[in-house]
């Protein structure tokens, strides 16, 4: 196993200790959340969990994690477990390398505590682009002339999102995050963007190559 792969499974070993029996759980979606399923398939917890994407149920599956539609018995999460493609020392995200952002951020939305886990080079001063986005395929030549306005996207060649969007990545300025995520979701078309405000964070796991674990609390969130 090489340094980079030590720190995302020392990051996704500290987030399977935070799991007990009776949680429901969110998986994510990516390399990191990977080392996740596999540490918290040997605590063998009694569990259940919802995946924001079908290679995360195939693999929960293949571990012995059992899965449960979203749109079933389970509304509400008690924790849930995802990597980023960038941390801001203002815990502003950007999700989305996997085109499962849209999946991510509803169940992120729905968890009490939601614990994101990267490996140093994850964190950033500043998001910047690319920025993922989920778009309907119905009218895309309109949406994607709309979404020119704002700055350059490019249509990723990738397959279809989990609900049957298309992916492609905003290439323009971030700026504001905030500012912009209102703008990219006021776009007809646009089903969901890659940028996660703070509010949906309530810590992130950073894993070294040596198994430590430093936590930034949203409190903290500063990059040096």
């Amino acid at each position: 196993m090489d340094a980079h792969d030590a720190e995302k499974r020392a990051a996704g070993e500290a987030a399977a200790e935070l799991v007990r029996d009776g949680m429901t759980l969110g998986l994510g979606t990516g390399s990191t959340a990977a080392f996740f399923l596999l540490a918290l398939a040997r605590r063998g917890a009694d569990v259940r969990c919802v995946a924001t994407s079908a290679a995360t149920e195939a693999q929960a599956a293949a571990l012995g994690i059992r899965v449960e539609p979203f749109e079933g018995a389970i509304e509400s999460l008690d924790l849930a477990v995802d990597g980023a493609d960038q941390v801001g020392r203002d815990h502003w995200l950007i999700k989305g390398g996997g085109g499962a952002h849209t999946r991510e951020k509803i169940v992120a939305a729905a968890a009490a505590r939601f614990v994101v886990i990267v490996s140093p080079d994850k964190l950033v001063r500043e998001v910047g682009s690319p920025v993922p986005l989920e778009l309907f395929r119905f009218g895309l030549p309109a949406t994607l002339r709309r979404l020119s306005d704002l700055g350059p996207v490019e249509l990723r060649e990738a397959p279809a999102t989990p609900d049957g969007g298309v992916v492609a990545d905003y290439r323009g300025p971030v700026g504001d995050p905030a500012a912009l995520a209102v703008a990219l979701s006021a776009v007809p078309g646009v089903v969901d963007h890659g940028l996660f405000p703070p509010d949906l964070v309530s810590s992130v796991l950073v894993g070294r190559a040596d198994g430590t674990v430093e936590e930034l609390a949203r409190a903290e969130g500063q990059v040096t």
